[in-house]
């Protein structure tokens, strides 16, 4: 009867390490990998932020956020951020880039912290270009913890066919598009306010898309599952 019994409570731990094994499997993020290499030179100048997962040091921007890099003589980056407050109040933050990997320029480092805290490793935050568009009219940062995440433009709109694209890829990086929240650009700054212009396309195109993916995911529900600025 103990020989029995043991066994049973065995194979019932077996079979729940197990599971538990299986389910960390397919919960796991595929390895973050950034695009082949950017011209630094050519990257530089002026985005428009299109979205971004919300994060705690933009909490105050509301609109017509921008950054804007200047490669400098040292070869490091100047980052200048500007947003508007919902005061109608412009915001602004000056920090500096550096590249982390010089085999590819894609993964940088960034800090807004002040110069002389430079030499502290904890002070500069990963900028990863995960995904660029061939003549530079996009770019996508992310880093390997999916914390934070930006779609970047050299204008302040973006297609949305281009936009749904972007956020298809980013999920196949472990980006969770459910998540990211767009940045109104061109909004008109009024005295003491903020006025956002709502494009009618794009907010009936993300409605549709929005439904889609809620469709696709009550259908998963239901399913046995076996198993991409810092601005």
């Amino acid at each position: 009867m103990k020989n029995i019994f043991f066994t049973n409570t065995l194979t019932v731990l077996v079979l729940f390490i197990f599971a538990g094994l299986m389910s960390a499997q397919s919960t796991a993020k595929p390895t973050l990998s950034p695009v082949n290499g950017i011209d630094i030179e050519r990257y530089a100048g002026r985005w428009y932020e299109i979205a971004k997962y919300p994060n705690r040091f933009q909490k105050q921007c509301v609109a017509n956020t921008t950054a804007n890099y200047t490669v400098k003589k040292n070869g490091r980056i100047e980052v200048l951020n500007e947003c508007v407050k919902k005061d109608g109040v412009s915001m602004k933050a000056v920090g500096e880039a550096k590249i982390g990997d010089k085999s590819n320029n894609a993964k940088l480092k960034v800090r807004f912290a002040p110069g002389f805290t430079s030499f502290l490793p904890f002070v500069w935050a990963n900028y990863w270009v995960i995904d660029l568009a061939p003549d530079y009219s996009y770019s996508v940062i992310g880093e390997p913890g999916r914390d934070y995440f930006w779609i970047l433009s050299r204008s302040p709109e973006m297609n949305t066919a281009i936009y749904q694209t972007i956020l298809r890829r980013a999920e196949t990086m472990g980006f969770d598009p459910n998540r990211v929240e767009k940045t109104p650009q061109n909004a008109d700054i009024l005295k003491g306010s903020v006025q956002i212009k709502i494009d009618a396309y794009a907010a009936v195109a993300d409605s549709v898309s929005c439904s889609a993916r809620n469709r696709s995911a009550s259908i998963a529900a239901i399913q046995p599952v076996p198993a991409a600025v810092i601005a």
